[in-house]
């Protein structure tokens, strides 16, 4: 890792780098299964909502640059669904191959844990084997796959659950 990072909550001067980073993951990759860039708005409206729900977002905070974001919400709404949790991390591509997603999703594992929760869960394209190790290494399992789910980029794309039980 070149510099450490600070996680830490994210604040309103974060959504700027966290707009460039998701509108980054929607339009160049299949990691984020969709179409429309964000708004600054939309970016708002989500971590506001995020928060009054209860639900932690976090950053990786490098020589005061956000180097990527996660956070962990609701798996499904029911009330047996209570114990879990689906989370997300997306690092900068600048940032990219440092240890800060690592950073992220064990500072996620931890909170998650000391919150309670019994299992989290990720949602990671079957194509994107950098993110299925990334999981791999930080004991999630392949969970089961959902396939031609999603299309983007004129293709059908599979969805794989990763899960680790805490």
């Amino acid at each position: 890792m070149a510099d450490p990072a600070i996680i830490r909550a994210a604040r309103a001067d974060d959504h700027e780098v966290i707009l460039a980073i998701v509108n980054d993951a929607i339009l160049n990759t299949t990691a984020w299964y969709d179409h429309e860039p964000w708004t600054a708005e939309r970016v708002a409206e989500w971590h506001t909502a995020k928060l009054a729900d209860g639900w932690p977002v976090l950053v990786a905070d490098v020589a005061n640059d956000v180097a990527g974001f996660g956070s962990f919400g609701p798996f499904r709404a029911r009330q047996a669904y209570a114990g879990t949790a689906e989370h997300s991390v997306y690092v900068s591509s600048t940032y990219r191959g440092h240890g800060y997603g690592r950073q992220l999703l064990e500072a996620l594992i931890d909170l998650a844990r000391s919150r309670g929760l019994h299992t989290l869960v990720g949602g990671v394209d079957s194509e994107n084997a950098g993110s299925l190790a990334f999981h791999r290494a930080l004991g999630f399992e392949e969970a089961g796959r959902l396939r031609e789910v999603g299309r983007k980029f004129d293709r059908w794309l599979t969805l794989v659950f990763m899960q680790k039980l805490l």
